[in-house]
């Protein structure tokens, strides 16, 4: 059910290339540059060899990624439609 000038199935599409898209840059991510590093880029502490071996291309210890993990906010997204009240005032 496409909306406007959108064809059928375009919604769906474009969900499909979303995600295909992330997933490519997070397998980019992880292929790094192949080798993971023997210490964290941020610390300098080494890197537990279980660690390298089971995230192939890590470059941070387990305590600077979970510092970043928790750093990180998801942005909220942006409402287009709005509610037919808002547009009338």
């Amino acid at each position: 059910m496409a909306g406007g000038w959108a064809k059928d199935g375009a919604v769906n599409e474009q969900i499909e290339a979303s995600i295909g898209e992330e997933l490519a840059r997070m397998r980019l991510r992880v292929r790094h540059g192949g080798e993971s590093r023997t210490h964290c880029i941020d610390c300098e502490e080494p890197i537990p060899e279980a660690r390298r071996t089971a995230l192939p291309g890590v470059t941070l210890c387990l305590d600077c990624q979970q510092e970043r993990d928790q750093a990180f906010r998801s942005r909220p997204g942006i409402n287009r439609r709005g509610s037919k009240d808002s547009q009338l005032k």
